[in-house]
């Protein structure tokens, strides 16, 4: 019983992060502003992230977790050249 009940609730909870994701993607096309477009774009691989970790408890193995961690690394780097180059119209001084 705890099984089937664990895996409804990881099931729930990866269509409630794609909704997310469908959400900060409609955001990243349709944002007014390029601060609306980052801030999206930040939340829309937060949410890839969670998903590959609902991924990796649903299958019990590690690969999924790895990349997260990639997805998180790239993600936070992407975001501070975004901002950076908002900030400055430059990334590499």
């Amino acid at each position: 019983m705890s099984a089937a009940l664990l895996d409804t609730a990881l099931v729930a909870s990866q269509a409630i992060v794609a909704l997310a994701m469908v959400l900060a993607l409609f955001r990243l096309l349709a944002g007014p502003h390029a601060q609306d477009r980052v801030l999206a774009l930040d939340t829309l691989y937060v949410n890839a992230m969670i998903l590959m970790l609902l991924f990796g408890i649903r299958s019990s193995t590690t690969l999924f977790f790895e990349a997260a961690l990639v997805i998180g690394v790239l993600g936070f780097v992407a975001t501070v050249a975004i901002a950076k180059f908002l900030l400055r119209g430059e990334v590499i001084e």
